[in-house]
């Protein structure tokens, strides 16, 4: 009788322990999946969704949107400093980056003139060292009429950008506050490039904009 009490109670010690051991291989599971996300959050991709028209037509309101973080370098956490460089944003790029005048807020533009580039803006159209520039991505709606035409980027400089800037504007020419009214984005708060469109929706008329899915940004 004392064999099968000890027997019965090694059993229960058993199952206990086998209890034990599933549940910390589940909770190691997602930490480590947690960790890895957030690693890669942080130095790889990251999702951003487009809350506004700036950048119409590239990209709409309800895009949600991938962006390399390895594009131009490894940055540091928190510090916003690149501890690695691979490189610096070129003309044409479309990029996020801290917007300057709320650093709480991630703006997304697309890049028009790099260090050295001599910028003005002349009745709309784009000049970079005084050469008029092919400017295919330009989509023009009209001023915002609750704006009361209050901002106007017809008329811009020239001005140069500064070593280590980049200078900005958002494909929706008409409806984009950028560089033109707030100046240059320091190359160390460029968060990434975006290259994909991965998921879009209006949810006006129609939930879902499948054309849009899997589009690349260029």
């Amino acid at each position: 009788m004392a064999e099968k009490v000890k027997d019965q109670i090694a059993a229960g010690g058993n199952v206990e322990q086998k209890a034990k051991s599933t549940f910390r291989e589940y909770a190691e599971a997602i930490v480590m999946a947690l960790l890895l996300a957030l690693f890669i959050r942080t130095f790889i991709v990251q999702a951003f969704k487009i809350p506004s028209g700036s950048m119409i037509p590239t990209l709409a309101i309800g895009d949600h949107i991938l962006v390399n973080k390895l594009s131009y370098g490894v940055r540091i956490p928190f510090l916003e400093k690149y501890l690695v460089d691979f490189g610096t944003p070129a003309r044409g790029d479309v990029i996020v980056f801290i917007y300057p005048e709320d650093r709480s807020k991630d703006f997304i533009k697309r890049v028009v003139g790099v260090a050295g580039d001599n910028v003005e803006v002349r009745s709309k159209k784009v000049f970079i060292n005084g050469q008029a520039v092919e400017d295919s991505h330009a989509h023009f709606e009209g001023y915002d009429p609750q704006l009361g035409g209050t901002v106007n980027g017809d008329n811009y400089g020239p001005k140069v950008v500064p070593e280590g800037h980049v200078y900005v504007m958002g494909d929706n020419r008409d409806r984009s506050y950028d560089s033109r009214f707030w100046g240059y984005v320091p190359l160390s708060e460029v968060r990434g490039k975006a290259f994909l469109i991965y998921w879009s929706w209006d949810g006006i008329d129609r939930w879902v904009r499948w054309e849009r899915l899997g589009s690349l940004i260029r």
